[in-house]
Parts: C-alpha cells; structure tokens; sequence
C-alpha cells in the first residue's frame, strides 16, 4: 500500500476570497468522473459532488461540534494537500475475494473562532468517496468528547429515498430495540421521510435520470459510536448520533476521543447505474484488520431448528435430528440456540456436541448478550456481558470443540455497545471461536477489521416470516432490495432457504409461505453472508424434489466475484457471483405480474447450464439449457417467484 503522498495542487487548487462564498479545493477520481468540491459558505464548510458534469450532492455541510470547540460554523480554511492511494487486498467473506483500491486523496484543514485545527480527509476512487475527521492534538487538550456532526447530504429535488427507519429505543420485544430489523420505504420522495428516529444505514437514492447514490459508514470499532441518518429536513439529511434512551439510558450518545485521533469513515458511493452500488468494496477498502486470527477459520452452510420448529426443538432428540440433516446435507455446522442450557443442560451439550463431531458437524452456540441493557431474558444469560464471565463460558467452548458463537439482542448504536461487541470478538479470537451476531447494528467493515466475524442479522430476516403475516406478503419486495441496500455494504446473516409449504414443524396449516421454491433457492445466492443458517428441516429430505435437496447441498457461501446483471430495488433483483471457477445467476420478482427479462451473461456464453425456474403455477423445474453464444438468455420470473442459472 502506497502512503498518502503530499502534493501541491495538482487535483487541488486554492481561491482566497474575503466573500461568503470561496471554493477552497477539488479532488477527482482517477478516471476523472467523479468530482468533489469543498467550499466555506459564510463560515461553514460544504462539499459538493458531480459525477460525469451532473450533481448528486449538492452543498453539504461539514463539521463535528465537541466538548472542546465548535468546528461546524465561523470556520477558515488553513491549506489542503492531494496525495494518492493504492492497495490490495484478500478477503474470503465479502463480495469478491480479491480487490484493487485506487484513489485520489484531499486533505483540507480548517480553524475555529479558537484557532483550534481539524482536518477533512477525502479518498475519491472511481465509483466511491470516503471521508473521515481527522484532529490532532491541540496543545493543552488531549482528550475530547464528539458530541454531534453536522455532517449532511443535500440531494437535488426530486430524488428517490429507499429507506429503513430507526427503531425507537427500548421498544420492542423484550425492550431490545432498535435492532436494525424495520421494513422499507422504497421510491418515496424525500419529503416522505419523516421517521423521528431518523434512517439506519446504508441508505440508497436515485437522483432523478442522473443516477444512484449509496450512503453508509465504516470503521465503527469501540472507540467511537456507530451514527445513522437524521429525517429529511430543510433539504438535508444529517449524520445522527444515538438515541439518549438507547442501551436503558446508560453511556454517552457521542464519542469520547484521544487525540490526535479519527472518526469513523462516511462512505458514498455514485454510478449512473446500480452496478457500482451492487459491486462496491468501499466498506473494506478504507479499513484494516485489527488483529491476527489466532486460527485459520472456516466458512460453510449450517442447519438451524430454532427457525421453523421453534423454542419446542431445544432439546438433545430434536438436535440430533438436525446434526443428522446436517451430515446428509454434507453441511460444516449446526447452530443450537436459546434454551439449550436449560433444556439440554452443559453436560449433555457436551455429548451433544460429540455426536455431532463424530458426524464431521462443528457446532455454534447460542447467547444472550444481555445482564443489565434490556428485558430479554432467554438463557444463557449473563455469560457474554462481563470479561470474567465470557472468558470463563469461551475457555470451556474451546475445551468442548465449539466452532463459534451466535449472540443475540445487542440494541443500540452507542459507543458503549460498539466497545462490547469488540471486546466479545476480540475475546472469542483468543480462543478460536467465530462470532455471528442477531439482533444487532449494521456491521461496518467488521468482515475485514475482525477476523473471527461472521455475519450479523440486521435485517428484517427469517424469522419474522414466521411470525409476522405483513412481512411474509413482503418477502419478495424486501429480498428485492437487500442487494442494493442492506447487504451491498456489509455480509447478512438472514437465516432463510424455507423449502417448507407452511412456516411451522407440522408443515401442513399455519403461518403460510407465500413465495416459490425456486425463489427460496435463489435468495441463496442473492443473500450474502460467509455462513449462512438454512432454514432446512429434516422432513425436506423427502418432501421436496431432489433436485433442490442437490442444490442445497452444492450451495456455496463464499464468493470470488459478483456483478450486478439486472433489476430495480422494490421490484426485482439479478446478480451473478462465482465461486471459484462456476457462475451462478439469480434474480426474484417482487412484481404482481410475470416479468420477462432478456439478459446479458457473458460469463455463460455458449455453455451448458443448469436452468432452475418456477412454472406457470409456480411449481419448481429444473433443467439443462445452452446459452447462447451471444450471451443473451430470456427468462419469465412468476410474480413472487426467482430462477437460478448454475454452470455445471
């Protein structure tokens, strides 16, 4: 990696003015698309985004206001420097296993009313903007708290929201909110966004016929709060701190610092297409590993009875089941969750947990993350919460051959819950152990800066399919936009791959599913995360056809490449990803009408494939098909359902 080098203003260039308005800098992409001006407006610090000569932001404020200075108004610019950014990278867990980050770099530095100094540096790769706060230290100041930012987005008029609220605090099961699992608002003007909570990242815009802008953060860790965006006002969203009420009112809603030190990473990412917000790596390409692994961790498929049969299932006959569905599936893992403590108990866990490595299974666990932050009340409880306690719980995990953990109901963004999430990594990493979180934050580069990280739920996921009637008649609309949203920017642990008719054990009456096979089979492929928990049950081994049982057993979770071929958030989504050398194709419709759609797979020309796909009834079929040497392939998608194209 090449350090950002000083340069005297070649992307850059300076205006003094004794104006209101004087533009102090500019920095492109380095295939010159991409733009980014900053400019003081009467003391304030904006910036402004084009890409190919038309806007996307328009001025945006900047800022941070702390404990120690103000730094968002009565502002002077002091100097600017370009520099350049190159590096690359592996990463098994995320959307391609191998990247190549360039970028132009800008470093502007202002001073307050006090002449206190603060930096904004700018990263502009081709598709991508990062920008993070950057204070040194100030000569009798060494340590601040970062109370708020005044960190906006002003979009032209007209632009297109697709958004997810902000849970209120201490609302929802168990006083467990917000847990980052809301519905969407897809295709509303901006003036329709009203939540008081505000929006959780990412958060996605069109920008009328001139293109698509994705916002989030990354480089979230324990020494800083995770942030989301405020509601639409005055034209502006704002980057928001916390809820005070949020972890039961305990911690501070901003950040306490040491200087020098940075804030976390505001990422953008424009395309005049959705294919660069599909394919974006920013997340990871800004941020680095935190610690070493202290093994080489393993990714795979696992099965998971809490899903469909329930609390019921916690117990030693029913895991077994599904240890056993497992090996026919020739899956790596199964997840045991809630109550298994109780119903099972720890020595029986252990002959569990023997059975199931006698079988070639690795075993994760589920915890409650909760001793004192809410209500929630599932055991085990008060094993993750405390150093002493979680080291103890960890050292007989790694005695007993547990591969990793699944820790439940983390509510909240504070830098208070960040340090615990950390601490619960960096911890199970001492003793060999993957972590998957539920009920949890967007992780913000997290598949990079923690080696043992696995994935997290925030999302609106399987399970209130089972318990939500609403959410099941949105099913296809919601996995209809996870790949532009939600999981574009970080892996998403859904927990789905239903193949039962009826969301329940008996599988015959009840909670009824109301999307296709083949959708189910290609929302596999859709949704990303390096471990996936199916929603199998040991009755899909005969009740299904077996070419599904085939598709899940061969199903990947890791992925060397992904590219956006079709779609539109809300209505329908087509991504191809390939694993090591076969591409697979998969695309739903969340339209109420059969969409026909004619399609460019270079990657397939010519080849041989399978062709998996609903009928006109929206029964599964499965067959061989060549694709043309073209390229081009025509499939109808059934409304609710999806289709899978996989090279042999």
């Amino acid at each position: 990696m090449k350090n950002i080098i000083p340069g005297i203003i070649t992307l850059c260039f300076v205006l003094f003015s004794t104006a209101a308005y004087s533009q102090v800098a500019e920095v492109e992409s380095p295939d010159g698309k991409l733009q980014l001006s900053v400019d003081i407006r009467s003391g304030n610090p904006v910036y402004s985004v084009t890409y190919n000569g038309q806007t996307m932001l328009e001025n945006s404020p900047l800022g941070l206001n702390t404990n120690e200075g103000d730094f968002t108004t009565g502002m002077s610019f002091i100097e600017s420097s370009t520099g350049e950014v190159e590096k690359t990278y592996t990463q098994a867990k995320i959307k391609h296993s191998f990247v190549e980050y360039q970028a132009n770099s800008l470093k502007c530095t202002f001073s307050n009313a006090d002449e206190k100094q603060i930096s904004v540096l700018f990263q502009v790769s081709n598709n991508d903007i990062a920008f993070r706060y950057e204070l040194p230290m100030w000569v009798d100041t060494k340590a601040i708290v970062v109370n708020s930012e005044a960190t906006g987005y002003r979009f032209p008029t007209k632009t297109k929201s697709f958004l997810s609220y902000m849970m209120r605090p201490m609302e929802g099961f168990a006083r467990t909110a917000p847990s980052y699992e809301s519905g969407y608002q897809a295709n509303v003007s901006m003036e329709e966004n009203q939540s008081p909570e505000g929006y959780v990242f990412p958060g996605l815009f069109q920008i009328g016929d001139n293109g698509w802008v994705l916002l989030s953060e990354t480089g979230v860790r324990s020494q800083y709060n995770a942030s989301h965006l405020s509601k639409f006002n005055n034209g502006v969203y704002t980057v928001e701190y916390p809820n005070p009420g949020q972890n039961n009112g305990f911690g501070s809603t901003g950040a306490q610092m040491g200087l020098p030190g940075a804030t976390p990473w505001r990422t953008i990412t424009v395309g005049e297409s959705l294919k660069p917000i599909v394919e974006t790596t920013i997340p990871w390409d800004v941020v680095e590993p935190l610690y070493e692994p202290s093994k080489d961790y393993q990714y795979g498929r696992s099965t998971w009875s809490w899903i469909i049969w329930q609390d019921i299932s916690m117990n030693y006959a029913d895991q077994v089941k599904y240890i056993d569905l497992a090996a026919a599936m020739d899956y790596e893992y199964i997840l045991i969750d809630a109550w298994w403590d109780t119903n099972i108990g720890y020595e029986k866990m252990e002959e569990l947990i023997r059975y199931a490595e006698d079988k070639g299974i690795g075993v994760f666990l589920w915890y409650n993350s909760n001793g004192s932050a809410n209500d929630a009340f599932q055991t085990p409880l008060n094993k993750m919460n405390t150093s002493i306690a979680r080291k103890k719980e960890m050292k007989w995990l790694k005695k007993m051959g547990v591969k990793g953990l699944k820790v439940d109901f983390l509510g909240g963004d504070k830098q208070e819950t960040m340090r615990m999430y950390e601490d619960i990594l960096s911890d199970a990493n001492d003793y060999g152990l993957m972590v998957n979180f539920h009920g949890a934050t967007l992780p913000r580069g997290w598949e990079r800066m923690y080696p043992n990280f696995v994935g997290s739920e925030a999302v609106l996921a399987s399970e209130m399919l089972v318990f939500v009637q609403d959410v099941r008649e949105k099913e296809a609309f919601y996995a209809s936009l996870h790949p532009f949203m939600r999981n574009t920017v970080a892996s998403m642990e859904f927990g789905g791959v239903i193949l039962n008719k009826y969301l329940n054990k008996g599988n015959k009456e009840g909670q009824k599913r109301l999307t296709t096979d083949i959708f189910q089979l290609a929302t596999g492929i859709l949704f990303q995360n390096p471990i996936q928990f199916f929603a199998l049950t040991p009755n899909n081994l005969t009740d299904v056809p077996e070419f599904e049982v085939e598709f899940m057993r061969n199903i990947p979770t890791t992925w060397d490449e992904t590219r956006f071929i079709d779609g539109f958030p809300g209505k329908y989504s087509v991504l191809a990803r390939r694993n090591g050398n076969k591409w697979f194709i998969a695309g739903v419709n969340a339209e109420k009408e059969v969409k026909k759609l004619d399609l460019k797979l270079p990657m397939l020309a010519g080849q041989e494939v399978y062709f998996y796909n609903d009928k006109k009834d929206g029964s599964p079929s499965m067959a061989t098909v060549t694709i043309p040497e073209t390229g081009k392939f025509s499939v109808n998608l059934q409304p609710n359902g999806g289709f899978v194209l996989k090279q042999q």
